[in-house]
């Protein structure tokens, strides 16, 4: 393809995308205008939802397989079914290097996730061109050819990188406008959603574990080291570490269905599911422990777990149910564990979590009522008339339980 054809293409494209009046518009002009400029006859465009682990599909255009939607609701991939997106593209542009598209084919031998959708859909051949937004992937453009056709080149691969970089600014632009209401539910460091973000779901969940009895988890971590890490290195290295295990926590996050990833502030993370069992979410927490002490400069993770679907007691409040993670993850880290404590199976969380702290007791738990100096004639671990009693106290003897 000569070089005036494809410069034609770039405009197209950034036309087409610039006469978009809303998402959909731009969405399919991209696709639409990628297509076109790569000779392809199918195109999809697809955002990396980090909070939630997973590759989601906004638009696919042209030539549709049986069963492809041109705007699909619900066309998602788990982004630990495609490593090249956390790891290999990552490590390419975060190590000063450039984030190249790449080329597959049906005949490829390793039967990868993208080889096996082409043979699926019946296409030949594809090149995917990851789209980088502010240093960090937002997602990918994906163009197709039919079997018949001539494969994709690797001067088609680097064109597609451009056509990617004019779909991003145009990107950026539209993002604009949408930057106050991101911002609100967003940690600007990982990309990951923020302590509100948080707070709104598991107020959510929590009325449908009373509803419907629905699992609900939360897993609360502490990443280990990050203070050595910003006195050592300085805090650009300090941000990075943060940065690459928001990545391990969306990543693993993306095996739970539905799990939301949260940076709550400073080295502090979580993850809250609802609908998979304790287990699936201890499970998920002991590989994240794994990979968290993989990483470079870091010392691991401190990690607590608190679940509905374990012995934890009546719970009246989502506030009860961070209290419980977050004095598991409290006990990890005293006891410099390298697996996740969990509320309700080690003996101890439950009754640290809901005994209230004394008046010379420095330990407190996230969302914890607070506590009032205890006058001098009464003994400083009881609470005082004015604080709120310790939640979920045990029914009285010979009692039933009280509900939640």
């Amino acid at each position: 393809m000569g070089e005036d054809v494809r410069l034609r293409a770039v405009v197209a494209l950034a036309q087409g995308m610039a006469a978009a009046h809303t998402p959909r518009e731009f969405w399919r002009a991209a696709a639409l205008g990628s297509c076109e400029g790569l000779d392809g006859t199918f195109a999809a465009l697809s955002v990396w939802q980090r909070d939630h682990g997973r590759l989601k599909v906004l638009v696919n255009a042209g030539d549709r397989a049986v069963g492809e939607e041109e705007f699909p609701d619900s066309e998602t991939y788990p982004v630990h079914q495609f490593p090249e997106i956390t790891e290999f593209l990552h490590e390419q542009w975060a190590g000063g290097g450039e984030p190249d598209a790449w080329v597959e084919t049906a005949d490829d031998r390793v039967p990868t996730g993208r080889v096996t959708g082409l043979r699926r859909r019946g296409r030949g051949c594809c090149v995917v061109a990851p789209i980088v937004l502010h240093g960090r992937a937002w997602g990918e453009l994906y163009v197709a050819r039919p079997p018949q056709a001539k494969p994709f080149t690797r001067a088609d691969a680097d064109f597609a990188t451009v056509l990617a970089a004019v779909v991003a600014a145009g990107i950026a632009q539209a993002e604009r406008l949408e930057e106050v209401r991101k911002l609100a539910f967003t940690d600007p460091l990982t990309g990951l959603a923020n302590r509100r973000a948080v707070d709104t779901r598991l107020d959510e969940a929590i009325e449908r574990y009373r509803v419907d009895g629905s699992v609900v988890s939360l897993m609360v971590c502490d990443l280990n080291g990050l203070k050595r890490v910003n006195d050592t290195h300085g805090h650009a290295v300090g941000d990075r570490l943060l940065e690459r295990f928001g990545s391990v926590l969306s990543r693993c996050g993306a095996m739970l269905p539905g799990a939301l990833a949260a940076r709550l502030g400073g080295d502090e993370f979580c993850l809250l599911t609802v609908g998979p069992t304790a287990d699936e979410v201890v499970a998920v927490a002991e590989e994240l422990c794994v990979r968290a002490a993989e990483l470079e400069l870091g010392e691991g993770v401190a990690c607590g777990v608190a679940s509905t679907g374990d012995p934890i007691g009546p719970l009246r409040s989502a506030r009860r149910l961070f209290r419980l993670a977050d004095a598991a993850q409290y006990q990890a880290k005293a006891a410099r564990f390298s697996k996740p404590v969990v509320a309700g199976r080690d003996g101890t969380v439950v009754r640290l979590a809901d005994a209230p702290p004394g008046a010379r007791d420095r330990r407190r738990f996230r969302d914890a009522p607070p506590v009032e100096q205890a006058p001098a004639d009464r003994p400083a671990a009881e609470p005082s008339p004015l604080e709120s009693p310790p939640a979920d106290p045990p029914p009285p003897s010979g009692g039933r339980p009280q509900g939640p």
